[in-house]
């Protein structure tokens, strides 16, 4: 059932990524299975909790890292020349902003992330050691 719903993900948003996956994107793949889903328990730990300041630095990581992989993504998916393609890619402008629609949530939480750790009073203020 789970490969009947990627198929039908794959072919109504005609994500050709999901069925035959370029290496790189392979990459970014092993890069959220091995580095990115460990830090969700982690991050909703101290989210959840609240007051948790050590998150900042791993919170930057994340986001960051997730970020990056997210520009050759959306590049790929509107610069690309899919009609050499196998499976069925987006061919119209249409399709392609569609399919867009999918992956920029996962550049905007990221950049949201990235903007609090950065900006917000309660994470970028540095706290003054005592002296004895």
């Amino acid at each position: 059932q789970l490969t009947e719903l990627l198929q039908g993900y794959a072919a109504a948003f005609r994500d050709p990524m999901m069925l035959q996956p370029p290496e790189w994107f392979k990459a970014f793949i092993y890069c959220e299975a091995f580095l990115q889903m460990p830090f969700f328990p982690i991050a909703a730990y101290a989210f959840l909790k609240g007051g948790c300041k050590w998150i900042r630095t791993p919170a930057i990581i994340y986001s960051t890292h997730v970020a990056t992989t997210l520009v050759p993504i959306l590049a790929h998916i509107l610069f690309h020349d899919f009609s050499k393609s196998e499976d069925l890619g987006p061919q119209t402008l249409r399709e392609r902003l569609a399919l867009l629609s999918i992956y920029v949530p996962y550049l905007l939480i990221p950049l949201l992330i990235l903007y609090t750790m950065l900006c917000h009073p309660h994470y970028s203020h540095v706290e003054k050691r005592k002296r004895k």
